[in-house]
Formats: C-alpha cells, structure tokens, sequence
C-alpha cells in the first residue's frame, strides 16, 4: 500500500522560507516523476512542481524563481524549498507521483501572514 507522508508546513510571514519534506512508501520511488500540490482555500487543488526521476524540473508559473523541488532517492523522500513566500502561497501542500497518483496524504499546512 502506497503511503504518503508530507510534513514541515507552518505559519510564516511574507518573505520568509520554508522547506517540505514528503516521504512516500509502498512503491518503487526512484522510477517515478514526483509532484508537490497545493489547494488553498475554496480553490482546486493544482501542481506547482515536478521532478522526475532523473531530476529534471519544471514549476508553476506562479513559483518559478521561488520554489525549488529535489529528491533524495536513498530516502524515497521528496522536498520543496520556498522563499519569498508571499500571502497567495497559503494553501494545504500535498506530494503524489505525477503519472500514477496514490492515494492523498494529510497534507501540510503552509500559512503566509502578510
């Protein structure tokens, strides 16, 4: 069973940074592209960075330049890097595998105060 664990979230002012760890289990890591989600309050849930196995990236228009995603395979973990964070960025951050998504984790709460 495919589990996803994320965590690091929190209650950060504007222009600050924070660093999210998603940790997944039950499927061959490695071979997967990654994704890291956000859903803010009353809107869709959305992909605002992805990695794939090899490492290349690509990001939401709305982070490019803000975000960055890696991946440490050793430890099926997957992270996000955020600076500058800016109030908009407030939302529940999830991760999942792009192509085959698992089921949701809880998420992890990223709250930016203006």
């Amino acid at each position: 069973q495919v589990q996803l664990v994320e965590s690091g979230g929190g209650l950060v002012q504007a222009g600050g940074s924070l660093r999210l760890s998603c940790v997944a289990s039950g499927r061959s890591f490695s071979l997967y592209t990654m994704g890291w989600y956000r859903q803010g309050s009353g809107k869709q849930r959305e992909l605002v960075a992805a990695i794939t196995s090899s490492g290349g990236t690509n990001y939401a228009d709305s982070v490019k330049g803000r975000f960055t995603i890696s991946r440490d395979n050793a430890k099926n973990t997957v992270y996000l890097e955020m600076y500058s964070l800016k109030p908009e960025d407030t939302a529940v951050y999830y991760c999942n595998f792009v192509r085959f998504p698992a089921a949701w984790g809880q998420g992890t709460q990223v709250t930016v105060s203006s």
